[in-house]
């Protein structure tokens, strides 16, 4: 199904000088145009709704990104910055007549700094690289995305990316300490510095997590992080999903922070087995907690020891402790792959993001798995324990007529479930276009505009990423009414 604009919109620009613009900055390679080609740019991660991009670029300088922002600028033409396009928000996803800004080129590593921990890189630098590049003097970057070896720098600023350690370490967010921006207007800006706390105005957390819609960061300066002295991994497994929700609030309370604990439950487990075949993973076990701890060889020891109490105190079955590197890359093999599994094992899936208290695990789980029998779909449960981080994984078929529909108002259910329990609609995945209209749930009317405005300071044209993070009256009342849920754009 496809959603026209009026014939008159769409004769509305020069594209025959548009290109020759574009092209004089990036260069003919630089450029793709070609409709075969732009096929590959009309979705992020988010795969049931497309949009063609009218062009795509691919600058290899922050010079380049302004130039090009600045004829867009000029031409009134909406552009959407893009990087290796693994969001599950919608967060990249084209509207009609836009230029696509991909920043897959932008892949330099400018500066190792070792002495401050710090690194400078382009936004096209993938997140694993930035470990990669510091881990033989004994450093890394935290933030560990699941998508983490294809997910690029560029796009974890834009979302504000988590991951496994986020529970100890923090989001993207605490770990940028500057920024060299491209505005909407094409005007190049430094905001941070290489000190984590400066005068002034937040700018360098404004912009993280603003999904691209006040500007494109074009450099980033990154903290990185000694690497612990000591590391285990424990996999407790539980007969019930509600005792792995206790152990995780026992080891909290206890007053330990792990660097991370992640739950996944029966089917998720299987799921990994099936596809992965980690061989560590107990079958029949309702529940399992993977912890992390880490630092000196005494604190590890002495953790490791109390958190597996906790956990038996709280009806583990068994508790396995890895020390040795293999062991534990094992051990969180088959948690990144899950994704990746249940795509395997299902035609068709669809993955929320939304954040709840520790203690009230329990009680949502079990809310889930009602709402997914009432809406006659199973949904599967991987997720961030430690921080409340859900991911149900809603799985469906969507070759069947309406099940997409039916998908989406499930998944809506699940985030005004998190927000009624004192949550959050996302977590780490963004708003994008996916979730803008959740966020009248979460925020009031004025909320909502003091955000408008922030909005309107730097993108006052609204050319940047429109339409996403921000509901309006027009796109959420359209897409109620229709049954479709992204005006102008294809449904598959």
């Amino acid at each position: 199904m496809t959603v026209k604009q009026p014939e008159q919109k769409l004769r509305a620009y020069n594209w025959n000088l548009i290109i020759a613009q574009l092209t004089a900055v990036v260069g003919k390679k630089g450029v793709i145009g070609r409709k075969e080609e732009l096929i590959t740019y009309e979705c992020d991660g988010l795969t049931s709704y497309r949009q063609r991009p009218a062009l795509v670029i691919l600058p290899k300088t922050t010079d380049q990104v302004a130039a090009a922002v600045k004829i867009c600028d000029e031409h009134n033409i909406a552009w959407i910055a893009r990087g290796a396009g693994t969001g599950l928000s919608g967060g990249a996803l084209p509207v009609e007549n836009c230029v696509l800004i991909v920043t897959t080129l932008m892949s330099q590593i400018l500066k190792v700094d070792l002495d401050n921990h710090q690194v400078v890189v382009q936004p096209g630098v993938i997140n694993n690289w930035v470990t990669q590049a510091v881990s033989g003097a004994g450093f890394y970057y935290a933030p560990d995305p699941s998508s983490q070896i294809i997910c690029s720098i560029g796009g974890n600023i834009a979302e504000n990316s988590g991951g496994v350690h986020c529970l100890k370490y923090g989001v993207t967010t605490n770990h940028v300490l500057g920024l060299k921006l491209v505005l909407p207007n094409g005007e190049i800006v430094d905001v941070g510095g290489e000190v984590g706390e400066m005068p002034g105005y937040d700018l360098t957390g404004l912009f993280v997590g603003s999904e691209g819609t006040l500007g494109i960061a074009t450099e980033v300066t990154l903290k990185i992080l000694k690497t612990p002295e000591s590391i285990c991994v424990l996999l407790a497994d539980f007969e019930s999903v509600e005792a792995a929700g206790s152990a995780v609030s026992g080891i909290i309370s206890a007053g330990m922070i792990p660097a991370g604990i992640e739950m996944m439950d029966n089917f998720s487990i299987n799921a990994v087995e099936d596809v992965v075949a980690t061989q560590c993973y107990p079958r029949d076990a309702a529940a399992i907690l993977l912890v992390e701890i880490d630092g000196s060889m005494v604190e590890v020891e002495t953790n490791q020891t109390r958190v597996a109490d906790i956990c038996r105190q709280n009806g583990a079955r068994n508790v396995t402790i890895a020390t040795e590197p293999e062991q534990r890359l094992r051990l969180w093999k088959g948690r990144k792959a899950a994704f990746a599994a249940m795509g395997k094992i299902s035609p068709d899936y669809y993955v929320q993001d939304g954040v709840i208290p520790r203690t009230q695990l329990a009680y949502v789980l079990q809310e889930i798995t009602k709402l997914g029998e009432e809406y006659g779909y199973f949904v599967a449960n991987v997720f961030h324990a430690g921080d409340g981080n859900l991911h149900p994984l809603i799985l469906y078929d969507n070759s069947k007529t309406g099940a997409l529909e039916q998908v989406e108002a499930l998944g809506g259910e699940i985030l005004k479930l998190c927000v009624k329990v004192g949550g959050s609609i996302s977590g780490e995945h963004g708003i994008g276009a996916d979730k803008r209209c959740y966020m009248s749930e979460m925020f009031n009317e004025t909320d909502l505009e003091t955000m408008q405005w922030v909005r309107q300071v730097f993108n006052p044209k609204e050319l940047a990423n429109p339409g996403k993070i921000i509901p309006t009256p027009r796109t959420c009342g359209e897409s109620a009414n229709s049954g479709h849920k992204f005006p102008g754009v294809e449904q598959y």
